[in-house]
Parts: structure tokens; sequence; C-alpha cells
């Protein structure tokens, strides 16, 4: 059979295939086709919908070709489903516009958990990616990291920003920095860099960057907000339709503590509330809500967009207000998780950084406050209703500092104390040693710091909650003393100076120099020092005793002490790329013991749990606390001879074990436990 054919026919049909312009790369349309949500994680199952979240659609167009911008930054709030926009983008991508595609994650860790738990699940459940994207291992194109499509036409390439080698294997056309604000330097520099320059072949790139922000300045994700058009949703009075973006302080300042239910926004023009059931038809485009940039001219290049809970059907504006009260009382949130921290309400509430300028207030102010106070050194303050140590470990020497914590996250420094080459001097058969920590007088003294009991103010006698030592020097001496303890009265504690790093997590276990697994690591966590130090120095700006996280002195600690709890300041670094990072720093010739320990004795009160006590907690624990020791029974001969009567305290195990005590501990240690 002979097929019959015009050539320039031919010719000129071929010619219109190849040349014939791709379609529109429309991620909205396509999520509304292609994303479908589960129950099992929204409130709002089934397929994409627009209306729920319309400050979306123009982050969308953002991210399309058509748009000349390269680089897309989003600062966010949590709950308010900015990792879908992510998800769109990348898998869109691949179904519209296939090229190599960098999806960056903090570290590789958690990469690896996205490609299983989220990118994975997410394939199979788009219809338009199944086919494209087999399980099958075919020739090293599906791994953990990499995900190629099935024609070759384009691959998800996965990487952990702690990992140069992960951010060199690939040229993306488009990239997603996630989490940006949790990245830290790698040992190449700085690794937001090492992502760009992937993408640097590429004229019509794109990068997506969205994060939560963390600690400011030295916020990444809040910098590059900051670089870009810095965008904010405004939205139209439902009163008198004035157009204004939704602020904190339009709510904040009138909020009613006794019905947070009645939160509301008030107009910036007209005074009128705004309340919730207003936000649906407020936030509409169709009703005049958009985007407004501060800077417009930046638009061509770099677009920057801020959203926040308040725009977003996923949380009420009952929460954010509850969230807000329980801040300034110290308590937990209404799904008891990150209790009474300012910055976390800063971070996933309002989607804006913690601010600290990294200088601490004058230590003269500190020394001051304390003489004012007139508090009794060694005597535990009515309002110290827990006690824990923080015990720092040095070369010659070993420090420790008692500290007393109550509601709202009152704490009082009631005692310091050095265990050196003097300790034991009087004691029989002292021999001069270098006060370290393996030194057997050295360990026989902190093991009776343990068990010392501590007068209150009442009249009774209480021993310590829970003492953390300094476990990062000295490792294997530290252990040997505090394994001697039960793991409810002694942990051992590093600090880790990652801003992203958890308040409080367990050491991974960790093997000595044979391979030999080491059992310390039941019992040593790691702290978030960074942001304890940030927490603390805005806190000694407190002055009100009865603001939440007020910090109390007695008098007697002495100036050296508060020049070492105020001696660091956090300063701008240069890396290698010239990327500015920020990092605590201890200037030249000042100490910084006291600082270690407070934050060391804090990391106790969290091992303990105490941020999630309720507030009914705390006022029986307080009551209980609070009664005066009984009148002594004294003896037969005593009464004859009419002595008076000396008040017995209660011993340290009547306090400590009392039923409400134990079971207000136990409850917070297994709740610790539960969250790893």
């Amino acid at each position: 059979m002979t097929l019959l054919c015009n050539p320039a026919w031919l010719t000129y049909s071929i010619l219109v295939q190849e040349t014939m312009p791709p379609p529109p790369v429309d991620y909205l349309s396509w999520a509304k086709q292609n994303i479908v949500f589960s129950d099992r994680i929204t409130q709002f199952p089934g397929p994409y919908n627009e209306a729920l979240f319309p400050f979306f659609s123009e982050i969308l167009k953002a991210i399309s070709p058509e748009d000349p911008c390269r680089i897309v930054t989003i600062s966010k709030s949590a709950q308010v489903g900015g990792t879908v926009l992510a998800n769109i983008f990348t898998l869109g991508t691949m179904d519209m516009d296939p090229c190599d595609f960098l999806y960056v994650h903090p570290t590789e860790e958690n990469a690896s958990r996205w490609s299983k738990q989220k990118l994975m699940p997410l394939i199979r459940e788009t219809t338009a990616l199944t086919a494209l994207f087999p399980e099958k291992s075919r020739e090293g194109g599906n791994s953990i990291h990499y995900k190629e499509r099935a024609d070759g036409r384009g691959a998800i390439q996965a990487a952990g920003a702690n990992s140069p080698s992960g951010l060199s294997m690939i040229s993306p056309r488009k990239q997603v920095q996630d989490d940006l604000s949790k990245w830290q330097n790698n040992e190449a520099g700085d690794p937001e860099s090492q992502a760009e320059s992937r993408s640097k072949a590429f004229i019509a790139a794109k990068i997506l960057k969205i994060s939560t922000p963390l600690i400011a300045p030295g916020c990444r994700i809040s910098s590059n907000f900051e670089q870009g058009t810095q965008e904010r949703y405004h939205v139209p009075c439902p009163h008198c339709l004035e157009l204004q973006p939704l602020e904190w302080e339009q709510m904040r300042d009138h909020i009613d503590p006794e019905h947070p239910e009645k939160a509301c926004f008030y107009c910036v023009k007209c005074g009128g509330e705004i309340k919730e059931h207003h936000r649906a038809w407020m936030v509409a485009p169709e009703n005049g809500a958009k985007w407004i940039a501060k800077y417009p001219e930046r638009a061509r290049y770099h677009r920057s967009f801020h959203i926040w809970v308040a725009y977003s059907p996923l949380e009420s504006w009952e929460a954010l207000a509850r969230a807000y009260l329980n801040v300034q009382r110290g308590g937990p949130d209404d799904k008891g998780k990150k209790a009474g921290a300012e910055q976390v309400f800063f971070n996933d509430w309002l989607g804006q950084p913690f601010e600290t300028d990294g200088e601490s207030i004058g230590w003269e102010v500190l020394r001051d406050r304390a003489a004012q106070t007139g508090l009794p050194r060694g005597i535990i303050p009515a309002k110290a209703l827990i006690l824990t140590l923080g015990i720092d470990v040095q070369g010659d020497r070993v420090e420790w500092l008692l500290v007393g914590y109550g509601k709202n996250r009152y704490r009082v420094v009631i005692d310091r104390g050095i265990f050196d080459d003097n300790t034991g001097r009087n004691l029989p058969g002292f021999t001069a040693h270098s006060g370290h920590i393996s030194e057997p007088v050295v360990q026989q003294a902190l093991s009776q710091l343990v068990k010392r009991e501590w007068l209150d103010c009442w009249g009774n006698r209480r021993k310590v909650d829970l003492t953390a030592i300094d476990g990062n020097a000295y490792t294997e001496d530290v252990w040997e003393w505090a394994r001697r303890h039960p793991i409810t009265d002694v942990i051992m504690v590093r600090g880790d100076n990652r801003e992203a790093a958890p308040m409080l997590a367990q050491v991974k276990k960790e093997k000595d120099k044979k391979g030999r697994p080491l059992k310390y690591s039941r019992r040593f966590f790691n702290f978030n020092a960074s942001v304890m130090k940030a927490a603390l120095y805005r806190s000694y700006r407190k002055e009100d005793p009865e603001q939440t996280g007020y910090i109390d002195f007695v008098h007697g600690l002495g100036d050296d002490f508060f020049e070492q709890a105020t001696s660091e300041i956090r300063v701008q670094r240069r890396g290698r790329s010239g990327h500015p990072y920020y990092e605590w720093d201890l200037p030249a010739g000042k100490r910084n013991e006291a600082l270690d320990m407070l934050n060391q004795s804090l990391a106790a009160t969290l091992r303990l749990g105490i941020n999630y006590w309720t507030e009914d907690e705390w006022d029986a624990l307080a009551e209980r606390l609070s009664q005066e020791p009984p009148p002594a029974q004294l003896d037969l001969e005593d009464q004859l001879l009419r002595q008076p009567q000396l008040p017995v305290t209660k011993t340290a195990n009547e306090q400590k074990q009392s039923p409400l005590v134990k079971a207000a501990i136990a409850r917070a240690m297994a709740r610790a436990s539960r969250r790893g």
C-alpha cells in the first residue's frame, strides 16, 4: 500500500507541531483538577477550593512562567496551608512544565521523611502523575531522594541544606527552599547561596522560598521578605469598605480576657467591629480583596508575600486570642503544646520573627534590682514552687546555681556556689586537688548538694526537683557521677546553638572511640541555648513583677554573677560566600558560667514539663507548699520541763513525695516522655 501525501503540507504540519508554544502553565487550574484532600489531613476534604484560600491565587500566578519574577518568597505563620503551595508548584511542574526540580529541606533527614511521607503519597493520589512516576526501581531513576519521570524529561531531587553534596548533584530550572528559617551553614558555607547557584544557568528559573520566621535579625525568610515587594493581603471593611491588611494590634488591644470568643478586629478608618463571620466575605477578590506591594518596582525580579492565621479558615480568631492570653499567663494553649513561649506565638501565630537586639540589659540594673527586692539568699521565696539546679563543669571547678520557678514563667535565682580546689579543705584527709569533676571529693560534694534541703519562707525544707549538669565537656566523668543518682533526680544536658533546634531533645545514641554504644544517652538532652538566651535577655528587661517571665534575684549573689549572666552578645558574622549569619559571642576576658547555668536550670524544667501544667495544678501546688510546718511532738521530759516548742520542718521526703506534688510531676514527666 502506498501512502500518498502532499510533501509541502507534511513539511508545514511538522513545523507547526514543533513551533507551537506549549500550553500555559496554570497552577491554579491544575490544583483544582488534580489536588484532592482527604478527611485525614484537613477539615475541608475534597478538591482544592479556591474560595477557601483566595489569597493563594496570586501567589500561584507569581510562580508561573507568565510572571517575570525569578524569586517568590512566602513568609507565613503556621496553619495557613503554605505547604500546599509548595506541593502544587512541585507536582504541577512535573506534569505541565517538566524539568529538573530541586526541593531543599533543612536537613537530609527532613528530605528523606518528606519523600517517604509526603511526596510519594501525593504522587500516588494524583492521577496525572501516577504513570509518570512508577515506583519500581529503574536504573537509579527512583530512590528516596531522586524521582525521575518515566520518559526522562524531568526529575525531583530532594536534598538537605546541611549537605553540600546534595546541593551539587543537579542543575534545576525550578526549586523550593522549604523551612528556610531553619537552614544552618554547612561545611561549604551558606546553603542558600549554594542552592541558588544551581539555577544560574537558566534565565527563566523560578525559586520558591517558604518558611515560618524564627529569630531576627538573622532570620532568612524575614530577610528575603524584606528584599522583595513586601506584599500584604488587603481586605475591605464590611462596614465602610476601607481596604486594609489585618494587623495583630487591631485585635490585641481590644481582647477581653474573660471572653476570648468575642475577639475581633477593628477597622482603622471607621472603628467598626470586624468579626470572624465577616472573614469569608472580606478575603474574596470579587469583594475587593487584593495583594498590595510596598515596593512594586521590585516585582520583576523578587515578589515577597506575608500571610498569617487571621486570614486562614484553618484557625479561629478565638484560638488566636486564647493563644495570646495564655502567653501572657504562661499557661498551655488549647492544644497543650509549646506552652507560654513568646517566640512560638510570634512565629507560629503571627508569622513574625521574634525580635532580639542581642544586647542584654546592663548588669548593674539587675544587681540593683536584687538589692531592692531584699530577698534573702538561700531562702526559697513564696512564688518559687519548683526548684532546679544548673551545674556547669569547668576544668578546675564545678559551679552550681539554684533557681526557683512558678506560675506565669516566674523565675528567681536563689543561691549559687563553687566546688574548686578548696572543696573539702576542712575534711579529714584533705589533699590539694584541681576541683575537677573527676575528683572524688568534688563528686561527693555534688551528691550532698543534690540531697540538700533548702529552707522556704514558711519554714519548710524542700529538696531540688531536678538537677541538670553540663555534659558537654568531660562527658565520661560527668556520667560517672550522674549514673549514681536516679534519672528522676539528675540529667545531663548540653547547649545546641542552632536557632532551629528543638527546645529540649534527647541526645541520639552515641558511640565511644571503639565503636561501643554509650549508656548515658537515656538521660542526656540537648537544649536550644540560642533561643533560651534571646528569651532570657527579653525577660531581663521586664520591670513589673506581675509580667509573665519576670525574673527575681536574691540579695548577695555578687557582682560577678550579674556580669556573667549578661556577658554574651548576638553578633553578625560573614560566611565564606559573604552571606551574613548570627551567633552568640563571648567577648574576650569575660565569663558566662552564670548564663549557662540559668539555661541548664531551665532545661531541667522543660524535662519536668512544667510549661504544660494548668493553672489549677499550679494553684494546688502553691496551696500545698505554703502550709506551715506542724508543731513538734515533744517527749514527756520536755513537757515536764516546759521547754518552748521548736518548729519541726517537714522532711524532704514528706514535701517531695506528697501525693499532689508527686502526681503533678509524674504527669509532666509522662508528657515529656511521650514527646520524646
